[in-house]
């Protein structure tokens, strides 16, 4: 579903973000990118969703190669995708149910239609309860999670998540991370990046990354 072929990102003479990346991701898959801040992660990452194209190398998506993808063509892509992001950007001016209905409304999905499946959605992560809530009303585990939320609500094949559980508590960490499974289980293919060593334990695949190179677990 995902394949890096020999893919280098260099933004300057000196700043090689990624260099020589050779990888593959297999559909229903979960995989940890482990690695310190300045890994290459969130470029790996952005690479994927096409917000970031390789210097060289190939970077194949659903079999389509993102350096060959068309700007019209780019929505398509995303909207298999579910991105989360350390930064929510969440709406603070919208009640939690309105952030998760944004992305079907965009799609041009009937507004009743939209609001069942982003109640749906919070209800997988465990809060439709507070769905008229305002998010600065919210924790910011619990923002995390409508992040998350936001994310599946268009059904995506893959979720990329950059960071999610960075600066939240233990027991926060762990309600995002049980949500992200949850998808999963059900054969969503799921790439999460942490620094966080806790978070891998019990990981089935990690793949390391190190000054923007692999250290091991990389082909799958």
């Amino acid at each position: 579903m995902i394949e890096f072929q020999h893919v280098s990102k260099q933004y300057s003479p000196d700043a090689m973000a990624l260099s020589d990346v050779s990888l593959n991701v297999a559909k229903g898959e979960l995989v940890f990118l482990a690695g310190p801040s300045g890994a290459g992660k969130s470029t790996l990452l952005k690479m994927i969703a096409a917000m970031e194209l390789p210097s060289s190398g190939n970077v194949i998506v659903n079999g389509q190669d993102i350096g060959k993808i068309k700007p019209a063509g780019l929505p398509f892509l995303r909207r298999n995708l579910g991105l989360i992001f350390q930064q929510q950007r969440l709406l603070v001016d919208r009640s939690v149910l309105a952030n998760v209905m944004l992305p079907l409304l965009v799609t041009g999905a009937p507004k009743l239609a939209a609001e069942q499946r982003a109640r749906a959605a919070l209800d997988k992560v465990g809060l439709l309860a507070r769905a008229l809530s305002l998010p600065q009303e919210l924790s910011g585990g619990e923002q995390q999670r409508v992040a998350i939320a936001r994310a599946i609500v268009n059904r995506p094949q893959i979720i990329l998540a950059d960071e999610p559980t960075a600066n939240l508590d233990r027991a926060s960490a762990n309600l995002v991370l049980d949500a992200l499974r949850a998808f999963h289980s059900v054969g969503v293919t799921c790439v999460i990046s942490t620094h966080d060593e806790q978070e891998l334990e019990g990981a089935t695949r990690v793949i390391h990354l190190k000054q923007g190179q692999l250290i091991d677990g990389a082909i799958g």
